[in-house]
């Protein structure tokens, strides 16, 4: 808010800040929120997974285009072929979550992941269809404020302000949570927020099958993590769906040029 403000653009446009408001409640706090709160309880393979499932909610939600994507073989195909390379890549993780999970609230937790998934894609679409103006900056302000609001009632109630002691928080954590506040919330999500505006939900949609690759491949960098060959089949298989998800764009770039020219 202080950079747009710095930059003198309008913060406090009724009109602007509703979508925004609504659309940062669907994606943070109902999307978001979930998954915080499940990963609790169930693996991260299994969270991982459920939360991959949000592109194919892209295309069953996005009803202004469900000619052209539903319509589209490659754009489908290449969706289904995703989820299933997010599977290969977690199958280890995900076989020992199934063969683990037994309480009600396991359950529970796995269904409501499928809300989450749900809330991110609406909100997603939401932000891109409803949000004027034409400063993502202004959207992703709106969004990240309504949903930290939205958080501290919930904190309240569950006495976690009651809990938390400052001076036994680690540097290593302040690090952790500045690094999201860059790179996560200003960089990472600002990103997402201005590319659903300029490009295909579809398209943008792809950022699931992604994520979990380059999570992957900096666990084998920086961590110095082992691969399986299960794993690296499933990141040749996302990989590939990302290409086919985008072919139909990548044929029409040479007809449009032409036509240009």
């Amino acid at each position: 808010m202080s950079w747009c403000i710095f930059h003198g653009e309008k913060i406090f446009d009724p009109k602007a800040m509703k979508p925004a408001i609504i659309s940062g409640l669907l994606l943070l706090f109902i999307g978001n929120g979930i998954v915080i709160w499940v990963e609790q309880f169930l693996p991260s393979g299994m969270v991982a997974i459920m939360v991959s499932s949000s592109p194919l909610w892209f295309v069953l939600l996005d009803k202004p285009k469900w000619n052209e994507n539903l319509s589209n073989k490659s754009t489908i195909l290449g969706l289904l072929i995703g989820f299933g390379g997010v599977g290969l890549l977690f199958s280890e993780q995900i076989s020992k979550a199934i063969s683990s999970m037994s309480s009600t609230r396991d359950m529970f937790a796995t269904g409501i992941l499928v809300i989450g998934s749900m809330a991110w894609a609406g909100g997603s679409l939401y932000s891109k269809y409803k949000s004027s103006g034409n400063s993502a900056t202004v959207n992703t302000t709106w969004q990240m404020l309504a949903a930290g609001i939205a958080f501290i009632p919930g904190s309240l109630l569950t006495g976690e302000f009651r809990d938390l002691h400052m001076k036994t928080i680690p540097i290593d954590a302040w690090l952790s949570v500045l690094y999201l506040i860059i790179f996560g919330s200003i960089v990472g999500y600002s990103a997402y927020v201005w590319l659903l505006k300029v490009q295909p939900a579809t398209k943008v949609s792809t950022y699931a099958y992604v994520n979990p690759v380059v999570a992957v491949l900096l666990g084998i960098f920086f961590a110095k993590e082992s691969i399986s060959q299960m794993q690296i089949i499933g990141l040749v298989v996302i990989l590939a769906s990302v290409l086919l998800i985008n072919l139909n764009q990548y044929k029409k770039a040479p007809k449009q040029a032409r036509a240009g020219a």
